[in-house]
């Protein structure tokens, strides 16, 4: 069993379809492969290259949990990796499925789904757009998982990779006919807690208020890809703090609960340059001084809607799962099995 770590976090989405589609314990980073261009833009923003869209999710922060720590619902195991003998231990959020029972096996943790409207450049990014289609999604609406329709399949391209759409197929068998959330599927098909099984990782989410977030000159600007579509680009130093502030200061944050700030086409920097495009997505932990041996610990997610176009390529072309809540339900998998930035494995 593979859980990532920070020190881990540039590895390929590839694992992360894994997950998904076959139910295997695993963590990864998602990386934005690169495009090929289509047409000439249209006149506005700098244009960056499909080639410099290096969008990977990161990781911020981190705590370590003792059994009186207030946060989320968790388990802790370990696992012998038989490829170096070492055994890694690791936190995972939900119930332990090897000594749970009954209804203790059935956790549910609420989502505080908060839409955060960015204005950068002279426009808008809102991510209140986003907000029905991430709710009618199969992150938090009922699906079964027993065949999909599509799946990702490397296409015939020069390095680096380039994924396309193919033919779809069997999923999790066991589990074909329950209606069941994404991340409860993958959780239930990797710990084989399927059928009839009464172990599930729910999330309710609860939606609040937009927060609407001007971005200074210096630390954002507006730019479009090769194909026309427009993002908001900004620091990302300057945006971990402002979600921090945010864990800070809204009332109802509270460290049982999973924060996700959910923006719309917007991605991140890293350094000065608004072109070395670093981010689309990132989950976190921190933890408070205060609590006398009961310190909360909040983990909280950022993470991006991104429109058709923006990274995926019209009619099945390259990386073209890499649109609407592909970045969401990527951080939802990496907060469950890496939930406080704690699990360093073998890569």
């Amino acid at each position: 069993m593979k859980v990532m770590s920070k020190r881990n976090i540039k590895q390929s989405l590839r694992i992360i379809g894994v997950v998904t589609l076959m139910g295997a314990a695993g963590l990864s980073a998602f990386l934005a492969f690169p495009l090929n261009a289509i047409g000439d833009p249209p006149p506005g923003p700098p244009v960056i290259d499909d080639e410099a869209m290096q969008a990977r999710s990161m990781t911020i922060g981190g705590a370590e949990v003792l059994q009186t720590t207030r946060t989320v619902p968790h388990w802790f195991g370990s696992t012998l990796d038989p490829n170096n003998g070492v055994t890694y231990g690791y936190n995972m959020v939900g119930a332990d499925p090897n000594n749970c029972s009954g209804t203790d096996c059935d956790v549910t943790v609420t989502v505080d789904i908060i839409a955060v409207n960015i204005i950068v450049g002279g426009e808008s990014f809102n991510g209140s757009d986003a907000v029905g289609a991430t709710l009618a999604s199969r992150v938090f609406a009922l699906n079964d998982y027993g065949v999909t329709p599509f799946a990702t399949v490397a296409g015939n391209f020069p390095n680096p990779p380039r994924f396309i759409r193919g033919p779809g197929g069997v999923l999790s068998q066991n589990d074909a006919g329950n209606q069941l959330q994404l991340e409860d599927a993958t959780t239930r098909a990797q710990f084989n807690k399927t059928g009839s099984s009464t172990y599930h990782l729910r999330l309710n989410p609860v939606l609040h208020d937009a927060i609407t977030i001007v971005v200074p000159d210096g630390r954002g600007t507006v730019l479009q890809n090769v194909r026309g579509v427009h993002f908001g680009d900004i620091n990302i130093q300057w945006w971990a703090t402002r979600i921090k502030n945010l864990d800070a200061s809204l009332g109802y944050i509270d460290p049982t609960h999973l924060p996700i700030y959910l923006t719309k086409d917007v991605l991140l920097y890293c350094g000065e340059n608004p072109f070395g495009v670093c981010s689309a997505g990132f989950h976190g932990a921190g933890t408070s001084e205060n609590g006398n041996g009961n310190q909360p610990v909040q983990t909280f997610a950022w993470t991006s809607y991104l429109s058709p176009g923006l990274f995926a390529q019209p009619n099945g072309g390259g990386s073209w799962a890499f649109q609407d809540i592909y970045g969401v339900s990527h951080e939802m998998s990496e907060w469950a099995h890496n939930t406080f930035i704690t699990t360093p494995v073998d890569p």
